[in-house]
């Protein structure tokens, strides 16, 4: 039997109402009762976002999956944040279960900025290079007695193979609508590119959404730090190909301290995460429009990578 992490049915979500949250921080952090609460635009997935007053955000897990990071933030953001050389999360509170809500959950600082688009990023090159300076900055942080791989970053920094189900049941699905032949290949190299067995620290979801620019379009902040942990730091890398062009992936990867098989994990945490938006998006143009626009950068730098090799 394999001792492959496999990962379960998607976890059962849960939605909180501001009515909660407005009860939750006038009960356990009176100080703040007469502030402002309202939902965060676009306030992510793994948790429910609001804001708290002007200067402030409440962060509760959507599911007892997700609250398994709550601690995790906790105690690795401090560190972290003196580490870095750009503003990340800084917790300010920790609340605990009430008003019908199961969970703990986190009071932080509010950081500005919007998140990343093609479109809104002012200079690729330039924001290519600040975000592996970023990257370079955190890999290079003392990872002793940091959390491994587990339930609480849903294995990020362990084997690609934990995602094997996921993407073959991708390619299936897409059998017909893209170069699944292809695909498999691109796949199958990732999961051959061995991993030294060093580990290091990685954010875990360096995606657009997760990843502020100012009004000038630079890298202003990093932020959601959920997935964060210890291991194979490959998985950071999927942001070369889901947001760079070709020529900020060349400057990404010209500044980062990483061999060509981390890059080759990299492309394959990319991949798994493509096939699958392509595979849930099909009969959505819009959405499948661009996850195809992804995946076919994965194909070309692929293709690429793979005549340079030869």
């Amino acid at each position: 039997m394999s001792d492959t992490p496999q990962l379960g049915p998607p976890p059962e979500r849960v939605t909180v109402p501001v009515e909660v949250v407005h009860q939750l921080v006038a009960e356990q952090f009176p100080r703040w009762a007469g502030l402002p609460i309202r939902p965060v635009a676009g306030g992510g997935w793994d948790n429910q976002t609001f804001h708290l007053g002007p200067e402030m955000s409440v962060r509760l897990p959507s599911a007892a999956e997700y609250a398994l990071a709550v601690d995790k933030e906790q105690r690795w953001l401090p560190e972290l944040a003196r580490r870095l050389p750009l503003p990340v999360p800084v917790p300010l509170a920790t609340g605990e279960p009430g008003a019908g809500y199961p969970f703990r959950w986190s009071v932080y600082a509010w950081l500005d900025g919007d998140p990343a688009t093609a479109d809104r990023i002012g200079d690729p090159v330039g924001f290519a290079l600040d975000l592996a300076g970023f990257l370079a900055a955190l890999w290079s942080v003392d990872p002793a007695d940091g959390p491994g791989p587990g339930l609480h970053n849903w294995f990020r920094g362990g084997t690609l193979r934990t995602y094997d189900g996921l993407a073959q049941a991708a390619l299936a699905k897409l059998d017909g609508h893209v170069d699944v032949a292809l695909a498999r290949q691109i796949w199958q190299d990732a999961l051959d590119a061995p991993w030294n067995g060093t580990p290091t620290w990685f954010h875990g979801d360096v995606a657009p959404g997760n990843l502020l620019l100012d009004d000038g379009g630079r890298l202003a902040a990093v932020i959601d730090f959920g997935t964060c942990g210890v291991g194979d730091p490959a998985c950071d890398l999927a942001i070369a190909w889901t947001l760079l062009d070709a020529p900020g992936r060349r400057a990404l990867r010209s500044r980062l301290p990483t061999d060509a098989a981390t890059w080759r994990r990299g492309r394959g945490w990319a991949l798994w995460k493509t096939l699958t938006t392509c595979a849930h998006t099909l009969g959505e143009a819009d959405e499948h429009a661009v996850a195809r626009h992804v995946l076919d950068e994965i194909f070309t730098e692929y293709a690429v990578a793979t005549a340079a090799r030869s």
